[in-house]
């Protein structure tokens, strides 16, 4: 599992899927229960509950 994965408020993380628009990147906007992610590419917002957010990250940039 990718658990050790370490990210905050405004952390810039990549997905495994890539959003509609094109990206997958996205900047961390919320941390709690659940997460709220924004795309980099468009400005569209995503609210993830933690455990899926957990599943669908693929790495944290910065």
């Amino acid at each position: 599992m990718q658990n050790n994965l370490e990210y905050k408020l405004g952390s810039r993380v990549v997905m495994k899927k890539q959003h509609p628009c094109g990206t997958n990147e996205f900047e961390v906007t919320r941390v709690g229960a659940d997460i709220k992610i924004k795309c980099i590419n468009c400005g569209r917002s995503i609210l993830l509950p933690r455990i899926e957010f957990n599943k669908k990250i693929k790495k944290v940039i910065s």
